[in-house]
């Protein structure tokens, strides 16, 4: 039985930092583990042009603990009046990752978001012919389509036309939750990947709603059928590079998940290593976790994988987690892993 494992440091392809207080209570809880971060861009006001990215990056430096190592890799938030030119600048000068893509409505913060795509197709035209990835919020907004079947909808309706329109465009599918996604993903060339999330790995729609409604389960795009959820865990640890780690650690202060419209995002930024590897321990595919964490998703973004590592060890208890992190604007609930999770991070 393997009790220990090393592996390079991590990076997190999908990260919510928020800002303010909350970025200063649950950035430690993301450097502590990981080397680099995909931050993404969706604040109020959104992260919508290079000045602004500019300005959150030197925030988010401003608030990391001292002695602790991160690399913020920032992101544009795509509005059906965003500058071409302006994105291709930003990317050039290596001031931004790559660029957001949401649905206009279909998640926290996506007011502004894309509502005709054929109005930002001059964007996407110049990220094709840049190289910089496009990262999609893979959903629909209409609400006559169900909410469990809307990032089937989006694939079926959206991305696969784009994928045809535009071949050389990258493009990831972000934190994807169904079979239909995955085959999608696994279908495309080499430009096309996915990132998976630490709790779609592991919940299912029951976790959320049966026996009672559990909110901080809840989250877009929200947990699918058990078969969708085996999909998913099933990509993330084949070993296919095309699937690599985007936590999608989203804080919200505990009271407003609670409230009578609860925010949607779950806060796993604390435990989600502890979490992926009794995973892939429990899929018999230990040997493949470091590619998922640290490789996959620095190869497709061009990227050298990080230096130095961190070192899982198996315990012969439960690992304990904080219930909560408190922040300056609240308390934010971690992610209960509805398991137990025998691993932690040195």
């Amino acid at each position: 039985m393997q009790t220990s494992l090393r592996i390079r440091r991590p990076d997190d392809w999908h990260l919510h930092l928020r800002d303010d207080g909350l970025l200063r209570g649950v950035l430690p809880e993301t450097s502590r583990h990981f080397a680099r971060g995909l931050v993404m861009p969706n604040l109020l006001p959104a992260v919508t042009t290079a000045k602004r990215a500019e300005d959150y990056r030197r925030r988010i430096l401003a608030a990391l603990p001292e002695g602790h190592a991160f690399v913020p890799l920032m992101t544009l938030y795509l509005t059906d009046t965003t500058d071409p030119a302006d994105v291709a600048a930003a990317h050039d000068d290596g001031l931004i990752t790559a660029v957001k893509l949401y649905p206009a409505g279909a998640t926290t913060n996506s007011g502004s978001g894309v509502r005709d795509i054929r109005m930002v197709m001059p964007v996407l035209e110049r990220l094709a012919e840049t190289g910089c990835p496009l990262c999609v919020h893979g959903e629909v907004a209409d609400p006559d389509v169900d909410i469990f079947d809307r990032e089937a909808r989006f694939i079926e309706t959206m991305l696969e036309p784009l994928a045809r329109e535009l071949p050389d465009i990258r493009i990831v599918l972000e934190h994807v939750t169904t079979r239909e996604g995955v085959d999608f993903v696994r279908g495309g060339g080499e430009s096309l990947a996915a990132t998976v999330t630490v709790h779609h790995m592991m919940l299912n729609r029951n976790h959320v709603l049966a026996g009672g409604i559990r909110p901080h389960y809840y989250c877009l795009p929200v947990a699918k059928r058990e078969e969708h959820r085996l999909a998913v865990r099933a990509a993330a640890t084949s070993g296919d590079g095309k699937f690599f780690l985007g936590t999608d650690s989203a804080p919200h202060r505990t009271t407003d998940k609670l409230a009578p419209c609860g925010c949607a995002g779950i806060f796993t930024a604390p435990n989600a290593i502890p979490c992926l590897a009794q995973v892939f321990e429990d899929e018999n595919a230990l040997d493949r976790l470091e590619a998922f964490t640290s490789l996959n998703g620095a190869r497709f973004y061009g990227l050298a994988p990080n230096s130095g590592g961190i070192t899982l060890r198996k315990t012969s208890q439960p690992s304990r987690f904080p219930k909560a992190v408190d922040t300056p604007a609240g308390a934010v609930t971690v992610f209960d892993p509805v398991r137990p999770i025998y691993w932690s991070v040195d």
